[in-house]
């Protein structure tokens, strides 16, 4: 509804995870090069937690992104699969056509897959979002697919995505063997306050923006405040401002535009 008015060629702040979107702040740059290092370096199990909202996912889309040919993905989003409809996705993900519906046998082609990838000096990845949601007995079955792997190194990595419930749910006594093979662990904290006038603006020149809108300090103080500096929260504020800003017709979002904008987001009734 906006786009036109603002000169914008698509909404700069939708809560997708658009990796054309992503913003490196200082924390999002150390997760990317965490994960990097531990694809490359083959070290097996990975995790990244953050709260909801903190652009998890947009990182990892990113990620995948940058790889190289040499290195095979997938990337699972229904983390509540049951055990044999997970590996199946798994299978179906990497381009695998399923033979047999079996455990065993689907063990098998995955095992035959991470080998002959393996001859041609490929490096595989898995990453599974929304991890704190897997069932204790599914982690497990996760660590011992880990087992596939050569005497010198790893055939896959696996990558654990999910919120702070995740390291809560692998620091269970149950869960000591995968715990202990996780070699590479990083929690994604919130923007901080000089990281948000940045974000806003990276979003804004991503979607065509040249400099015609503009935030002023006062407003963004209020967004850091609402939000604690998680990404889908800020994006939710801006949206509603910029859709106010176009009521008015400025380019210009003041505080009060936020404020109301923060006000209809928490529902309360606006005259």
């Amino acid at each position: 509804m906006y786009r036109e008015f603002f000169g914008l060629k698509e909404k700069p702040f939708n809560i997708t995870s658009d990796p054309n979107f992503l913003f490196l702040s200082r924390v999002h740059k150390e997760a990317f090069s965490h994960l990097l290092y531990g694809i490359k370096e083959r070290k097996g199990f990975l995790e990244i937690t953050g709260e909801v909202g903190a652009g998890k996912t947009t990182l990892c889309r990113a990620l995948l992104s940058q790889l190289d040919r040499k290195t095979k993905s997938a990337f699972i989003f229904n983390s509540t699969l049951p055990e044999l409809q997970l590996l199946q996705a798994i299978l179906e993900d990497y381009g695998i056509i399923v033979n047999g519906r079996g455990k065993v046998s689907m063990l098998r082609q995955l095992n035959s897959f991470l080998i002959e990838e393996l001859s041609k000096g490929n490096n595989v990845v898995l990453i599974i979002d929304e991890a704190q949601n897997l069932k204790p007995s599914i982690l497990e079955e996760i660590r011992m697919l880990s087992n596939l792997e050569t005497d010198k190194e790893k055939l896959f990595q696996i990558i654990l995505v999910g919120q702070p419930e995740l390291r809560n749910k692998l620091n269970s006594p149950g869960l000591k063997q995968l715990r202990q093979r996780i070699s590479v662990r990083f929690h994604i904290t919130p923007l901080e306050r000089d990281e948000i006038e940045k974000y806003i603006y990276h979003r804004l020149a991503v979607a065509g923006s040249t400099g015609q809108i503009t935030f002023s300090p006062d407003a963004i103080d209020c967004i850091y405040r609402f939000s604690g500096g998680i990404p889908r929260v800020i994006n939710t504020v801006c949206d509603k401002a910029l859709l106010a800003g176009y009521v008015t017709e400025t380019r210009e979002i003041t505080l009060p535009l936020v404020e109301s904008s923060i006000q209809e987001i928490e529902g309360v009734l606006v005259r």
